[in-house]
């Protein structure tokens, strides 16, 4: 498979260099991931590559009259993650080659405002396929009219196979997100910021997809990414938007969104895991099923670490948003001070004319 359209030098770079491996990173993995489909097909090697491409753990009875397949979470879940992981560099290789570089070259961009376009339409891409497919579980699975399904029969063992997939993509996404820090030369100032959100996302993905909390998981994510989604249309408006009409409504927008958000997610958790899986808890006192981890010292956590990552983001929110105020008052007084000057200026030349 190959992308057209790649930046290439004149000068070839050698096999297995940095350059080399940078520059056709998309066309390796697509041949890895390929190697495990071509695998299917031939019968020595089927079970294994089935082992990588499909879902596992399927808990769904055969005698069962029930035409829904549900499944739960085990270890040949690494095998199917490690497969996806190859698939979301293939597509971000894919946006970035035929989306986002020839918009870029339509804008003349900086190279700042480079990255941080294309930063932000590969995050768009993500966020919005992930707000679409997740509104679809959350209503498929009736979790908007009906709350008290986030807790009530608990511990949720069991998943229908798009719950189950949305949750194996989105922990390969994050983790795609570590090799892309090598194939986009980010620098290395740039890097740890990078690499401390994708951890947070994907620790936070895993442990509500192993301790069974993925009913109200997938209404945090939905929640966060739409307001991260906000926050990159917004910035991508600043980009395309050279006359700055639309960059303000944007911010706006999505202010109003994070704080929301905010709000909600701190409600939601509240709700979930203090009231709602307390009250579970004590009916079920004494009885010990498996995969159940309402414990109070796994939901105390749980509801701490949400809390305490929202105030983390509120804090910074505001922070930056106090900078940029400084900023505009002190580009407004210089302005002010400017015009005034020159004001200064022209009235004493006409005076002098007068005098003349």
């Amino acid at each position: 498979m190959a992308f057209k359209g790649r930046k290439s030098s004149n000068k070839n770079p050698p096999f297995f260099s940095h350059e080399f491996v940078i520059q056709n990173h998309a066309d390796i993995v697509s041949c890895v991931a390929l190697l495990f489909v071509i695998g299917l097909m031939i019968q020595a090697t089927s079970p294994y590559a089935y082992m990588f491409i499909a879902l596992h753990h399927n808990s769904t009875e055969q005698t069962s009259a029930e035409s829904v397949v549900r499944y739960t979470y085990g270890l040949k879940d690494i095998c199917v993650t490690f497969f996806y992981f190859l698939i979301c560099i293939v597509i971000h290789a894919i946006i970035q080659e035929y989306i986002l570089d020839k918009i870029s070259r339509k804008l003349h961009l900086s190279k700042v405002k480079h990255s941080k376009f294309n930063e932000s339409g590969q995050l768009l891409f993500f966020y919005g396929m992930s707000v679409f497919w997740g509104v679809h579980i959350i209503l498929k699975e009736n979790l908007l009219l009906n709350v008290s399904s986030l807790w009530e029969g608990y511990p949720h063992t069991e998943m229908v196979f798009m719950f189950k997939f949305f949750f194996i993509i989105q922990l390969a996404y994050w983790f795609h997100q570590y090799p892309e820090l090598y194939f986009q030369k980010i620098k290395k100032e740039e890097m740890p910021e990078k690499i401390c959100y994708a951890s947070v996302a994907l620790v936070f993905i895993a442990a509500a997809y192993l301790f069974n909390f993925t009913r109200v998981g997938v209404c945090l994510l939905v929640i966060h990414y739409f307001s991260e989604m906000t926050y990159h249309v917004a910035r991508l408006i600043d980009f395309v938007d050279k006359e700055e009409r639309g960059r303000k409504w944007g911010y706006i927008l999505w202010r109003s969104v994070f704080v929301l958000a905010s709000l909600g997610s701190v409600m939601l958790s509240v709700l979930t895991f203090f009231y709602g899986l307390t009250s579970v808890s004590s009916n079920n006192a004494g009885a010990s099923t498996p995969g159940d981890f309402n414990t109070p010292t796994i939901r105390i956590s749980a509801l701490a670490a949400v809390v305490l990552l929202q105030v983390y983001l509120m804090f910074n929110f505001i922070t930056d948003q106090l900078r940029q105020w400084r900023e505009t008052t002190q580009t407004t007084s210089v302005r002010k001070l400017t015009a005034s000057a020159n004001n200064n200026n022209k009235g004493k030349h006409a005076k002098n004319k007068k005098h003349d």
